[in-house]
């Protein structure tokens, strides 16, 4: 457009958006959503490692000598990118790893889907008791879209004091 003002109503719609959809706040709540719903999710696992290790069996995937482990490291590893992502510390890194985790959870719940397993998916330990299945899928690929444009953003708003971001 070269500083010229929008020649049409489609382009400044299109600016409209661009211009929401670049606004640090926005990211800022991304990471409040993201890194309070991985905070959440991860504290009944830690409590409760049993029962999220018989989640994990039920998904019948992981090998029996692997469970405990997962069971164990997962909530960790939850909590702290979620607090990383919650207040911005290496906020790349970190909605990285969200990334990653959540592109894991649609494989593991959507092939449980398939399958016809009627298992509760584990997400937030024993708190929510949500069986596998579409929603929970989508659930998950809505928090992967807002984890992408979160690791895309390049300016953010509130960072953890001493962290560097540098793509503002």
């Amino acid at each position: 457009m070269n500083g010229k003002a929008p020649a049409t109503l489609s382009d400044l719609e299109g600016m409209m958006i661009k211009s929401i959809l670049n606004n640090p706040y926005l990211t800022l709540l991304i990471r409040i959503i993201l890194g309070l719903v991985f905070i959440i999710s991860s504290i009944e696992k830690i409590i409760d490692p049993e029962s999220f290790a018989v989640s994990i069996t039920n998904y019948r995937i992981f090998p029996i000598f692997a469970v405990n482990f997962v069971a164990i490291i997962v909530p960790w590893v939850e909590l702290i990118t979620g607090l990383f992502v919650l207040f911005g510390f290496v906020i790349k890194e970190s909605s990285f790893i969200v990334n990653i985790m959540l592109i894991i959870f649609i494989i593991l719940i959507a092939s449980a889907f398939i399958r016809g397993l009627d298992i509760e998916c584990g997400c937030f330990g024993t708190l929510d008791g949500q069986k596998v299945g579409l929603q929970k899928i989508i659930e998950n690929v809505v928090l992967l879209i807002l984890g992408l444009k979160l690791f895309y953003q390049k300016n953010h708003k509130l960072l953890l004091k001493g962290t560097v971001d540098e793509n503002s």
